[in-house]
């Protein structure tokens, strides 16, 4: 289980996923949790028949592939909301906190459990388009039926803390918010490693602020 919340596995080599059909996705090689790929594949036929058209674009990433999205952003080899962070005057604090807008540390992505993608596009602008506009409000309505939400709403009192807005993630909350909660029992910050950067997962508390930083929807019920 540990393995699993951290992202330390192979998805081609897990049991427990399978491969995503690539008439529903945009590339070969993405995989889903089983049960989570069951119910992707009911949501995009129902799509379908609503001339919807979606498309997953990022689905399991284990901890390699997350360092390594990390580190280009850390090292300045992928721009980060048009900054090079590589070339600024920052602390890793600064440095952190500006590619946690949008990206995990690794052993803290949910995309590492299987039980969440992202559709379409990863940029604003295409949910302004008409397009991505009728796809997003398919979604609002009809998502929830299949057991899908998104953990990434709009900042608001109700979630004040985590990512920024992202209309493309959806997650199969039948298994996440399970998953989130055993997360917050048994990882600790000495399990988040490996990369550049790690350090400053403690002080800016990247369990409480981003790990559990998601809409009410995607949470445990809470004693």
């Amino acid at each position: 289980m540990i393995d699993l919340l951290l992202g330390k596995f192979n998805p081609a080599e897990e049991a427990a996923f399978d491969e995503v059909p690539l008439a529903t996705s945009d590339e070969p090689n993405h995989y889903l949790q089983s049960e989570v790929l069951d119910a992707w594949l009911e949501m995009h036929a129902a799509a379908q028949q609503h001339k919807i058209d979606l498309k997953i674009i990022s689905s399991t990433r284990n901890f390699d592939r997350q360092k390594t999205i990390w580190e280009n952003k850390w090292n300045g080899i992928t721009l980060t909301q048009g900054r090079n962070l590589a070339t600024e005057n920052l602390s890793d604090i600064e440095k952190a906190k500006a590619i946690l807008r949008f990206s995990a540390m690794p052993c803290t992505s949910r995309h590492h459990w299987g039980t969440d993608f992202d559709l379409n596009s990863v940029e604003e602008a295409y949910f302004e388009t008409t397009k991505g506009k009728e796809e997003y409000h398919w979604l609002q309505q009809n998502a929830g039926k299949f057991g899908f939400a998104q953990p990434y709403t709009i900042k608001s009192n109700e979630r004040p803390n985590g990512y920024e807005e992202e209309k493309w993630h959806w997650s199969y909350t039948p298994l996440s918010i399970n998953l989130l909660d055993v997360y917050l029992e048994i990882i600790q910050y000495q399990d988040i490693k490996g990369f550049q950067g790690a350090t400053s997962a403690q002080e800016l508390e990247v369990i409480s602020n981003y790990v559990f930083g998601v809409a009410t929807t995607c949470k445990p019920a809470m004693v």
